[in-house]
């Protein structure tokens, strides 16, 4: 996988453990990607700005800085960029914070090599960044997606979503009414199984929910034993 133009893809890979970013650092360079490494927040924040990466590895916890805060002020220079937390803890509060803040994929440590390569490219092919424009305009209800513009509204009202959240919400607009299951969604959202662990899927319909569903008649519905619909509100 190359960046648009043909020039390696350029990750930023953040954590304190030397042991750790050693290790990413051959898997990632072994894709033919350009690594660089920070091992704290200031080092981080200061190597983003001096080279926009096209992908970020952001540990939550390290010593100066939490992840959250530094990708807030990343986030605060209004560039975008995919990014994938690590972190120790796996509570579902721990994880949906790392989403609030614009997080787009989170891995639990300890985690293997495969998987962060699979999932880093899953991210890369949802980017903005890397995925042509097309044209593609979709509308359920009062819900409307512009795939050239990136933009959701929702009864005219923008909605603010991560670009893993937008390609979650693509699928579902694209099959408004049908059942999905979530290793359906898996498949089609994440191109990767994650070895049939679908808690992913949860969590994320459960973070797009308070976004498109936030004072509203509810669109995305649960469907027992199955996964997920998308209808419009009655």
């Amino acid at each position: 996988m190359y960046r648009a133009d043909g020039s390696p893809i350029r990750v930023l890979l953040v954590d304190d453990e030397r042991a750790l970013t050693n290790l990413v650092r051959m898997a990632l360079q072994y894709e033919g990607w350009e690594i660089d490494v920070a091992h704290d927040a200031a080092e981080a924040v200061g190597k983003y700005r001096a080279n926009t990466p096209d992908v970020l590895v952001l540990d939550i916890m390290l010593p100066d800085m939490d992840g959250l805060g530094v990708l807030a002020q990343i986030r605060d220079s209004e560039t975008y960029t995919p990014t994938l937390f690590l972190t120790a803890r796996d509570s579902v509060g721990d994880r949906v914070a790392g989403l609030t803040a614009g997080g787009d994929d989170y891995m639990t440590k300890p985690f293997s090599l495969e998987e962060l390569v699979a999932r880093l490219r899953g991210l890369l092919r949802r980017s903005a960044y890397l995925t042509p424009a097309d044209d593609e305009s979709l509308t359920v209800g009062d819900l409307a997606l512009d795939a050239a513009s990136r933009e959701v509204t929702r009864g005219g009202v923008p909605i603010a979503l991560t670009s893993t959240e937008f390609e979650l919400l693509r699928f579902l607009m694209r099959n408004p009414r049908r059942a999905l299951s979530r290793k359906e969604i898996l498949r089609r959202v994440w191109n990767y199984d994650f070895g049939g662990r679908s808690s992913i899927v949860d969590l994320y319909v459960s973070y797009l929910r308070k976004k498109v569903d936030a004072g509203s008649e509810p669109m995305i519905h649960t469907v027992r034993g199955v996964g997920y619909m998308l209808r419009p509100s009655e």
